[in-house]
Formats: structure tokens, C-alpha cells, sequence
């Protein structure tokens, strides 16, 4: 029986969890994308709290452009709220999503941001 894409997208998931760990000096950058949305979060795994996130929705957004450029948006904004947190490293988490397209463009925007990984 053949796997759906989204458990492929779970089973990948789960692999990269078991090897990747934030910490409060170097914290976790999840990513999640649906259709519409991009969310990214940033995660201390010790103490099991989410520090901060980001977010743009498909729909009425104040952002203008693709959905690509919407994604890069998030990035530079979560890197913005990271530089002020005092964070300037961070380990990127893509969720099980492939690295290209929306995941990609928030990668970017996050190293355009300043932010190391």
C-alpha cells in the first residue's frame, strides 16, 4: 500500500526531529506551510516553550506579491524579532518539506535578516 504525501511529509518530519535540538542561545526555527499560509515559529526545545512566531496569511494580507515572496516576508519579519531577542543563530527545522520554492524563500529572508544557520 502506498504512503500518502503527507505521511512521507510526517515520516521525514519525525527523522529530522529525533536529530534536532534548540536551545535557549541557538533555538529551533519550525516551519510549517499549508496552501495558503506559511508559519514559523521559533522553539527553546529545553525549556519546551515557543519564543516567538510569524506568520502570513494567503488571503487578505497587507503583503503584496506571490505566495514565494509572502514566504520570504516571514523570514526577514522573524529575523527582525530574533535580532531584537538577542539571537543571531539559529538551527532551521523545514518541517519535512522539501528545501525549495516557499520553504527556500523563508531560508533566505531569514539569512537576509541576519540571522545564521
Amino acid at each position: 500500500m502506498k504512503n500518502s504525501k503527507s505521511q512521507l511529509r510526517t515520516r521525514r518530519h519525525n527523522r529530522i526531529r529525533a536529530k534536532v535540538k534548540g536551545t535557549a542561545e541557538c533555538p529551533r526555527v519550525s516551519v510549517f506551510k499549508s496552501n495558503q499560509h506559511v508559519f514559523a515559529q521559533v522553539i527553546d526545545d529545553v525549556a519546551g516553550k515557543t519564543l516567538f512566531s510569524s506568520k502570513i496569511s494567503g488571503g487578505k494580507s497587507k503583503t503584496k506579491g506571490t505566495k514565494t515572496e509572502k514566504a520570504g516576508a516571514v523570514g526577514e519579519m522573524l529575523a527582525q524579532k530574533a535580532k531584537a531577542m538577542g539571537i543571531t543563530e539559529i538551527i532551521f527545522d523545514r518541517g519535512g518539506f522539501k528545501y525549495h520554492g516557499r520553504i527556500k524563500a523563508l531560508a533566505e529572508g531569514l539569512r537576509n535578516g541576519g540571522v545564521k544557520f
